[in-house]
């Protein structure tokens, strides 16, 4: 009977890869949703930024977050 042997290294690199990836996924659903707010032909200009706002609102309240923490700009 064979037996496969994990190191703590291959653990890690497993764990830290399955993690990347759903924080990938995250960001990525929350983007498209802000994306979509942004240029919804439907609404005024208006219309996205509150939808845009409502969104960003939405994510607060499902991390318990009332102000975010500034960030430095993003490089161009």
């Amino acid at each position: 009977m064979a037996t496969a042997a994990i190191t703590t290294r291959d653990f890690i690199e497993a764990f830290a890869a399955e993690l990347a990836g759903g924080i990938d996924a995250a960001v990525e659903t929350w983007m498209a949703a802000m994306e979509s707010a942004l240029t919804d032909p439907e609404l005024t200009t208006l219309g996205r930024m509150n939808a845009a706002k409502d969104l960003l609102e939405h994510y607060k309240n499902l991390t318990g977050k009332k102000q975010l923490r500034p960030r430095r700009p993003l490089a161009a």
